[in-house]
């Protein structure tokens, strides 16, 4: 009796049907493609303040970190004994100024009485040569001027550009010398430097896809900062390096990308930037246009020790494992350039119940698969999740 009331409830319960799967049709999307490298930020332009002549350091007029402008003086020198050589170089100049204007009247006088009997040739000639003389003994002394005056005004030291001052290497009452080296450094805010090494195999790539579509005009740089932050600034690509590094077998790429000012500070009353000097950045180097590629949702994929894969449903709704390749593809879809046709039904849910050769039931993918890919579509793609690149 007990094995015949178990044959009835196998018998009411009867065999389990295929695995209900969600599918998605292969289709073509537009998509921005997308690379990520580690990279800097570098400043356009950095200036090593350094004194050029020997004084003592008698005031310093900024405020350390603080932005300044091209010409604003920084420090301020002793100025006394460079402004009493100055003098002495002046009246050595008008001493020679008045012998020079007696030497013309001497020569001046020597030719009126050359037609007479009392002129001769060779005072003639004596005359000339000592105002020549007199005239180059001036024309040194001038030069002596302007070397003073040179080294006068290099008591006033004032910045070459604009940008951020550093902290100073020297304070005030100390003697500062050409050989004292730098006394503090500028670097300029904005725009900014983006540099960042390719590796040569995808240097190649990168070139293959955009040196026909525009160059540097097809791309535009991105930049994620150190907290995860996307900047919401773009930049431009600007270079490439002429030289492959040979630690590293990669080639340097660089980009400008501004640098505005977010707000006031008011620790050093100027203003407070995103970017810094030497920051360490995530570059997302991408294309200004989509493109059309054949793309299926990302959680789609499989992978194993052989390579990526999908499950796709063959005839008699038989799950089917394809192998395939993968191109520039975003967080939500993947781009396949090899492995399935237009049309494929991938299987996108219940995966874990997918056998090869295995029946399944397939429908539509969920409302969230749909939208999600309705989205990146629309949105002409994400940033790939793909980082290559070594330290700047």
């Amino acid at each position: 009796m007990a094995l015949a009331g178990i044959s009835a409830a196998h018998a009411q319960a009867g065999p389990a049907g295929p695995p209900a799967v969600g599918v998605i049709e292969a289709i073509k999307r537009p998509v921005i493609q997308s690379n990520e490298f580690l990279g800097r930020i570098e400043a356009t332009n950095r200036v090593n303040v350094v004194a050029r002549v020997t004084a003592f350091l008698e005031k310093r007029n900024f405020v350390e970190g603080a932005e300044v402008k091209a010409g604003d003086l920084l420090y301020q020198l002793e100025r006394g004994p460079f402004e009493a050589d100055l003098a002495s170089k002046k009246a050595q100049v008008a001493q020679l100024q008045a012998t020079l204007a007696n030497a013309v009247l001497t020569t001046n006088r020597a030719k009126a009485l050359l037609g007479g009997p009392a002129g001769q040739q060779s005072s003639v000639d004596a005359a000339v040569a000592n105002q020549q003389s007199l005239e180059a003994q001036v024309q040194a002394a001038q030069a002596q001027v302007d070397l003073s005056q040179i080294n006068l005004d290099y008591t006033m030291i004032h910045s070459p550009i604009d940008g951020r001052i550093g902290r100073t290497a020297v304070t005030d009452g100390n003697v500062v010398t050409p050989s004292s080296g730098t006394l503090t450094t500028i670097v300029s805010q904005d725009p900014m430097y983006v540099t960042f090494p390719v590796p040569v195999r995808e240097s190649l790539d990168l070139r293959e896809r955009y040196a026909t579509t525009g160059g540097f005009k097809a791309v535009v740089i991105r930049v994620r900062l150190p907290d995860g932050r996307l900047y919401d600034k773009v930049g431009a690509l600007d270079f490439v390096n002429n030289t492959i590094a040979q630690n590293t077998d990669t080639i340097t790429l660089r980009g400008t990308i501004p640098n505005p000012p977010l707000y006031n500070s008011a620790e050093t009353g100027g203003p407070v930037r995103e970017l810094t000097d030497n920051e360490f950045v995530t570059v997302l180097l991408e294309g200004v246009k989509p493109v059309e590629v054949l793309a299926i949702p990302r959680s789609a994929v499989l992978s194993d020790q052989q390579g990526e894969y999908v499950y796709v449903v063959g005839a008699g709704n038989k799950a089917e494992q394809k192998r395939i390749e993968l191109g520039q593809s975003t967080s939500t879809i993947a781009a396949v350039t090899n492995g399935i046709a237009l049309g494929d039904k991938v299987i996108v849910e219940g995966i874990q119940k997918v056998r090869p050769g295995e029946v399944v039931a397939p429908g539509p993918a969920s409302a969230l698969i749909q939208s999600s890919m309705k989205a990146s579509a629309d949105g002409g793609g994400g940033s790939s999740t793909k980082a290559s690149g070594g330290n700047p």
